[in-house]
């Protein structure tokens, strides 16, 4: 195989509740990544669609997630020099940076697992998603893995540790969907963190546990009243949701009309609810579409299912 063509998806973190340990794949929006093996050593991005992402190789998430994979793979196969291996990179940007849905996690989850196939499939999920992390690190400041798990594993994922790293698929229930409004404002991760607080009450603590416990259960037992009572953030939410406008108003009224529950995508600016099916999503997202349509605010909307496989190869070049 000389090259191969990759969809990677978006994705949702911390699911309310489950702030830097839950997250789950979106079946859209996508992005689109082309990977090539090249003859020249080293890492090349040829082209990038959609949006302007920097040029510096230390400040794009693809380039240092893809550098990391390549030093372990030098270890793991004896080279004397990674630079012995190249790569060229051409990325269709559907996800939008800064829009609260895994952009940065789309990039570099996508790029590890073409490189894996295009290499012989050497390492694991959990090894592809530790370089993944890297590219979070360049993104954000921290390596996270609430969006590039289920980006790589597909459906929803619990971060059971990050020291050491221990990743687990939770159950997808089948009639899950969510509906997502990208307001067009800028929200970047590192301002979202710097802003929370450090302490938190021990009454709080307990209440976000219980709901986490509570989430987990009711996505194995498909029990989507217990979902919907667990979808509550105590400690992140009530910071975070003054840099979001009609955040509260678009979380009452797409209750009214049948939504299960739902908050701040990963650090916004993104909002996103879940509900059962596909029809009472579509509605949510129309509510979605009346809150902001008289507010002076350019905005998108998604409407989609819980995607289950994750990042996927759709063509060999």
């Amino acid at each position: 195989m000389k090259g191969i063509k990759i969809f990677s998806p978006a994705t949702v973190a911390n699911l309310v509740c489950g702030f830097d340990v839950i997250g789950l794949a979106l079946d859209s929006p996508k992005d689109e990544i082309f990977l090539y093996k090249s003859k020249n050593p080293g890492i090349r991005i040829n082209r990038i669609y959609g949006t302007s992402l920097p040029n510096d190789p230390k400040r794009n998430v693809a380039f240092v997630a893809l550098q990391f994979l390549l030093k372990k793979y030098k270890e793991k196969q004896k080279f004397d020099n990674e630079e012995k291996i190249g790569f060229e990179i051409e990325l269709i940007k559907n996800i939008q940076p800064g829009s609260g849905i895994g952009s940065s996690a789309a990039s570099a989850a996508g790029i590890v697992f073409g490189a894996n196939i295009l290499l012989g499939n050497p390492f694991s999920s959990i090894q592809l998603i530790r370089f993944a992390m890297e590219g979070e690190r360049v993104a954000s400041g921290t390596a996270h893995a609430d969006n590039v798990a289920p980006a790589i594993m597909g459906g929803l994922t619990l971060v059971r540790s990050y020291k050491p790293l221990d990743i687990t698929k939770l159950h997808t229930p089948n009639e899950l969907w969510v509906s997502i409004i990208h307001p067009q404002i800028e929200v970047k991760t590192s301002d979202a963190r710097e802003i929370l607080k450090q302490k938190i009450l021990m009454t709080d603590a307990i209440k976000q546990w219980g709901n986490v416990g509570a989430l987990v259960s009711g996505l194995y037992r498909e029990d989507y009243e217990l979902i919907s009572r667990s979808l509550e953030d105590v400690i992140v939410e009530p910071i975070r949701a003054m840099l979001i406008p009609a955040f509260y108003e678009l979380k009452i009224k797409c209750k009214e009309i049948g939504a299960l529950g739902g908050g701040i995508s990963g650090s916004g600016p993104s909002v996103f609810m879940l509900s059962k099916g596909n029809y009472t999503a579509k509605k949510v997202t129309e509510v979605m579409n009346r809150v902001y349509s008289p507010l002076r605010v350019d905005y998108k909307t998604y409407t989609s299912p819980i995607n289950k496989r994750g990042v996927k190869w759709v063509k060999i070049l």
